[in-house]
């Protein structure tokens, strides 16, 4: 599958990462925070578990479940 990468800056100069198919948007309930794009139709395989440059697991169960993957903020 192909990914469209975006990330946002968070506190202590981390960043949030937001995986799409490079065919959609970005979802509606995301839209109203200050995305901006990262990477463009990354090549992921099919089923992966996790993007590790942009700390994204569950990544296919994630896509699956909500139509995007999100890095986990702890």
């Amino acid at each position: 599958m192909r990914l469209d990468i975006y990330r946002r800056a968070e506190n202590d100069g981390k960043f949030s990462y937001l995986a799409v198919p490079e065919t959609r948007n970005i979802p509606e309930e995301a839209t109203n925070t200050d995305w901006q794009v990262e990477a463009r139709a990354v090549e992921v395989e099919d089923g992966a578990e996790q993007l590790e440059d942009y700390s994204i697991n569950h990544v296919s169960e994630q896509i699956a479940e909500k139509g995007y993957a999100v890095t986990a903020l702890h």
